[in-house]
């Protein structure tokens, strides 16, 4: 399993670099709605969205990522139409109103767990692509790290009732992961980032990617599966491998407007 994940790990952590350095601001927001619908779409197989609520989810997923790079102030607008959407294509498809918040709150929870946040990143990518670089490099090094530490070391269990395998060790690992990979990429691409602002964005996204994966994790336990899908050999699905960034995007951004680097 070790050796997999390293394998699928070598092969596609460097076409994304290339693509993310290499191609335009517009390539990247269509590679963001491709994973989001691919992560949109492993989310409602776990709750079982399926039909018109499961294609309209999917559609406001694609429009709101689409706004919110063309427009971002007419980004809540649009998911707010979905959600109306959402609500009265319920009412018409069923009769009776027994589980309807039931059949519309998975829809609407995955508008907003990953288009919503996922919009972000189209902002922080017009800074450039060594940000996006920067945000997902600090991102995968807190999971590796995470990984490695906590199943060298790990023994004191961290939630055990969302994710037994999760360990304090582990989280600590995250930590020291993040904060190694923010200082280190402060240095060969985003020099003008404060040191002190890259270690508290390093700390941050390694606390952050944490909770990102507990919150992926208790949606998984609740809907009873192991990972999202079996879409990246050794990895899981795609939203397996995007909790963290899907968390850690807005708090870069936020960061970023805070210290004036984004305008």
């Amino acid at each position: 399993m070790h050796l997999r994940r390293l394998l699928v790990a070598a092969i596609i952590l460097p076409l994304i670099y290339l693509f993310i350095m290499h191609m335009s601001a517009e390539y990247f927001l269509i590679l963001l709605i491709l994973v989001s619908l691919l992560a949109m779409s492993e989310f409602y197989s776990m709750y079982r969205v399926t039909g018109a609520l499961r294609y309209s989810g999917l559609l406001g997923g694609v429009l709101v990522l689409g706004t919110s790079y063309i427009s971002k102030e007419y980004t809540l607008d649009v998911l707010m139409l979905f959600v109306v959407a959402l609500m009265s294509i319920r009412l018409m498809i069923k009769s009776g109103p027994s589980s309807s918040l039931r059949d519309i709150s998975p829809a609407a929870l995955g508008l907003l767990y990953i288009p919503c946040l996922f919009a972000f990143q189209t902002q922080i990518r017009k800074l450039g692509p060594e940000w996006i670089i920067y945000l997902y490099a600090v991102v995968w090094a807190s999971d590796t790290m995470a990984y490695y530490i906590g199943k060298g070391m790990g023994k004191r269990r961290l939630y055990e009732t969302v994710s037994p395998n999760k360990t304090v060790a582990g989280a600590v690992g995250s930590l020291i992961g993040g904060m190694t990979a923010a200082l280190l990429l402060k240095t060969l691409m985003v020099q003008n980032l404060e040191t002190s602002t890259a270690l508290f964005i390093g700390i941050m996204i390694g606390a952050i990617c944490v909770i990102g994966d507990l919150v992926e994790s208790m949606f998984k336990r609740d809907a009873g599966v192991k990972d999202s899908s079996t879409l990246i050999p050794g990895h899981g699905g795609i939203l397996d491998k995007i909790d963290g960034a899907l968390f850690a995007g807005p708090f870069l951004f936020w960061t970023l407007k805070f210290t004036g680097i984004m305008k």
